[in-house]
């Protein structure tokens, strides 16, 4: 019978937010000497304190700012992955936000899918952190992207992610690749099958995890 890790918890924190047990499958992307499996793909800084995910996915959809990527930096007790742009934001200002995140202590930064290789080789030779670029179909040039700097692939493909997984493994089967699961376990399970190393998981709502709560006040007598 393999023997499972003692689990320790407080009288007040004892409910977290748990990834799906599924991606425990996934071989996981060792950086730095920690070993990632699951990112949560959230800003919510009461969720970020409150979840067994081994990293921070943190990418959202405004400008990318100093003052949120340091807030959730100082938040987090686990690492935190930074998106700097590479869509509406790029250029000068993608390679100082990356040069911000990794002087703020972030993990690695994450660009979006229309960055230019130029752009990408640009933040590369910028910043001693690892770079994550963001796949969303196979019309990207794989090849290109590593040779401009991206340390790990990211695929964000929507219904596709385990067919686009799949494709690059086939001729990278060394690259790391974190991949969206989407929301059920045997989704997750078919992304990984697929060749993801790690998944990252979006969370439900702070409103939606509240409403379980009071849900459960309102019953008590």
């Amino acid at each position: 019978m393999e023997k499972q890790p003692p689990h320790v918890t407080s009288k007040l924190r004892h409910n977290i937010l748990e990834m799906p047990s599924v991606i425990h499958e996934a071989t996981g992307i060792r950086v730095y000497g920690r070993l990632i499996k699951s990112l949560v793909f959230t800003t919510d800084l009461a969720i970020i304190r409150n979840c067994d995910a081994d990293a921070v996915f943190a990418v959202y959809p405004f400008t990318p700012q100093q003052a949120i990527s340091n807030a959730i930096i100082n938040a987090s007790y686990i690492p935190v992955f930074c998106g700097v742009g590479g869509g509406t934001t790029n250029g000068l200002r993608t390679v100082g936000l990356a040069k911000d995140v990794e002087s703020q202590g972030a993990m690695g930064v994450i660009l979006n899918a229309p960055i230019t290789n130029r752009n990408l080789l640009a933040v590369s030779r910028s910043v001693d952190i690892p770079i994550i670029i963001t796949v969303v179909n196979k019309k990207v040039d794989i090849n290109r992207r590593l040779k401009a700097g991206a340390s790990i692939i990211n695929v964000a493909a929507g219904e596709d992610t385990p067919e686009v997984v799949q494709w690059i493994r086939k001729s990278y089967p060394d690259i790391p690749i974190i991949a969206s699961g989407g929301n059920t376990e045997e989704k997750i399970k078919k992304t990984i099958d697929a060749g993801a190393n790690a998944i990252t998981f979006t969370p439900p709502f702070t409103s939606e995890l509240f409403k379980t709560m009071m849900e459960g006040y309102r019953q008590k007598k």
